[in-house]
């Protein structure tokens, strides 16, 4: 379990002080889907950054079963299970796709045929990835799709993504539907997402809408899901299908 204890999280410029997250309680069960979603600008990229210690709190703890992980750095809380895709993925120039499923997986014996099977999955044609430089030549979709492709390599116990939607194509969307569905079927690994999309609300066991910086509610999409869509016309975006995107 992750236990997240009175999280806060700030940021302080020349002449002023932001608070980001304020005083945040949160669980994370084991085996358990959840979906963090609410207002732009509520604080969820950086809770999500806090997790994988990406950020640092500025006052509070985090705990994975009984080990404190809060001033471990991204690179230690890793090695401990806890990975994280980015909205924007970050190019790698010289640096194979191959390459970077084989780091991810930390596999040095993994096949060529074995890192297709993750590209397959996301919905690349492996043959036309494989190979290829994780740089400039790539669409936002594509980088998107690959490093997901690395977090199912990586098989870790906490997979946080940050809007794995964005940038795609609706085709691409629905099949990670189907990745996520896969990986909740498998009931070994917690699964964090951010996302306004309601067929990823739809799966999730638990909702945690954060806005201002805090925890306005949580509980089953069954008590949630209701509530957000009707309160959709109100500014929160909630959207029934995905746009046409990038590849």
């Amino acid at each position: 379990m992750l236990k997240l204890q009175d999280v806060s999280f700030g940021v302080e410029g020349e002449h002023v002080k932001k608070d980001i997250l304020q005083n945040i309680n949160l669980e994370i069960e084991d085996k358990k889907f959840i979906v963090l979603t609410g207002p732009n600008g509520g604080g969820k990229s950086s809770l999500a950054k806090v997790i994988a210690g990406i950020e640092r709190p500025t006052s509070g703890r985090l705990f994975l079963d009984d080990t404190d992980i809060t001033d471990l750095s991204v690179t230690e809380r890793a090695r401990l299970g806890i990975s994280f895709a980015f909205q924007q993925p970050v190019r790698f120039k010289g640096i194979t796709v191959k390459d970077l499923i084989l780091l991810a997986s930390g596999n040095p014996k993994l096949s060529t045929v074995g890192a297709c099977e993750y590209l397959a999955e996301v919905g690349l044609c492996a043959r036309d990835y494989i190979n290829r430089e994780v740089d400039g030549s790539l669409s936002g979709g594509e980088l998107k799709r690959i490093e997901i492709a690395t977090v199912l390599a990586r098989d870790t116990r906490i997979s946080v993504f940050d809007e794995p939607e964005a940038g795609i194509d609706l085709w691409s969307f629905h099949n990670l539907i189907r990745v996520f569905e896969k990986m909740h079927r498998n009931k070994e690994r917690s699964i964090v997402i951010i996302s306004h999309q309601e067929r990823i609300l739809g799966i999730a066991d638990e909702i945690v809408v954060i806005a201002d910086g805090t925890v306005k509610k949580k509980g089953s999409r069954e008590e949630i899901l209701p509530e957000l869509l009707e309160a959709a016309g109100g500014g929160c975006r909630y959207y029934r299908d995905m746009p046409q995107e990038e590849a």
